[in-house]
């Protein structure tokens, strides 16, 4: 008889705790249509595995099947390796190549990874220097490398960080709003910006995959896989003898292995692994660097328009576009922008802005990975 109610009696507080979670994530996925793509399999997910005895996580002795799709494709980095190629595909590095200079906000808008390091490890906190790097790298709005640096540094820590980065990266036209509006005064929000159809020729589209692979294998090497596959993705895209396979990578492979690594990242939201005061800490703080974050690139934008002549001054919410989140935010700037005044098109500037910050973020992750363990000895 004990076990026909083994399902019920099995079932304590901090199941229910998460099957809300997880309905609230497959809500905001249909009603608000924040990510859905990603927010309704990691919803499903994490009410799944909470589900009594778990057994698609494990049962007597016997792996389920989203522990073998997280040994399969979480554990082993393949599941953010393939995401990478496929938004390799779809980026057109174009706007960045016609205008250099927004490589600079790619790089300012990391401000928050290394601020929130540096916070994380205060005795408040009490995070390890590695635990601390993988919260920061929460900030960025890049899921795949979040996972990566992750797995690397905070395993036991990989379920919460997973979730906050692309909750937060889902949330982009609700947290960045606020933080620009707040940094920026409305004349500023108003700043036209000229821009000018330049041709990239095609030689520079092929080369540049190649090149920055190779500067990166050598000043650091750890930052190969990521930095890699992306370019791997978008040689696929320019080489322009590929595009059946190129228009693959962007939709079946996206596409899938978004789904699957929603649903399994949902499996790493057990009760009593995920509810606990440093999961509310590392959400909290991945908020923190998410701004800091949006913060930096804005700032950096109003220091530079203090050197810039007026008719060249630069709209400081591109700055904001520097996060990883492409290319939502990008669109996000787009609407701001019209919506402070109608016909200001800075779509381009935004893009541009928008694709540095793909790079920068990986760049910061390879940085991570590579000095963190120096420093941590």
């Amino acid at each position: 008889m004990g076990d026909v109610f083994i399902g019920f009696s099995s079932l304590g507080w901090q199941e229910f705790v998460m099957y809300l979670v997880g309905a609230t994530l497959v809500w905001l996925a249909i009603t608000k249509e924040y990510e859905p793509m990603l927010l309704l399999p990691i919803g499903f997910g994490a009410i799944l595995v909470n589900l009594p005895l778990s057994v698609v996580w494990e049962h007597e002795g016997s792996a389920g099947f989203l522990k073998v799709l997280y040994d399969g494709g979480i554990a082993n980095e393949l599941f953010p390796i393939l995401i990478f190629i496929a938004v390799g595909a779809m980026i057109d590095f174009g706007p960045l190549f016609k205008n250099p200079f927004m490589i600079f906000f790619g790089a300012a808008a990391q401000l928050g990874i290394f601020a929130t390091m540096i916070i994380a490890t205060l005795p408040p906190f009490g995070f390890s220097l590695k635990e601390a790097a993988a919260i920061g790298v929460i900030g960025a709005a890049d899921g795949p490398t979040a996972i990566y640096v992750a797995n690397k540094f905070a395993k036991g820590m990989l379920g919460p960080i997973s979730v906050a980065a692309y909750s937060y990266m889902s949330l982009v036209p609700l947290i960045q709003p606020p933080v620009i509006r707040l940094l920026t005064t409305r004349k500023e929000r108003r700043i036209h910006m000229a821009y000018h159809e330049a041709g990239v020729p095609r030689w520079l589209k092929v080369a540049f995959p190649i090149v920055a692979t190779m500067i990166a294998g050598i000043v650091a090497p750890i930052s190969v896989p990521l930095v890699g596959s992306l370019m791997f993705g978008n040689l696929i895209r320019e080489s322009g003898v590929l595009e059946r396979l190129s228009k693959t990578a962007q939709n079946e492979l996206a596409y899938l292995v978004t789904l699957l690594l929603g649903i399994t990242i949902g499996s790493s939201m057990r009760a009593d692994t995920f509810l606990n005061v440093r999961t509310l800490m590392i959400l909290g703080m991945g908020l923190v660097a998410f701004v800091f974050d949006t913060a930096g690139g804005v700032l950096f934008a109003k220091l530079i328009n203090l050197f810039l002549p007026g008719d060249r001054k630069i709209n400081p919410m591109i700055g904001a576009c520097g996060i990883s989140a492409f290319p939502m935010s990008g669109r996000v700037i787009q609407k701001m922008a019209a919506e402070e005044e109608k016909g200001n098109i800075i779509l381009m500037h935004a893009i541009g802005s928008n694709v540095s910050g793909q790079l920068g973020s990986i760049i910061a992750g390879g940085m991570i990975l590579a000095l963190v363990p120096l420093l941590a000895k």
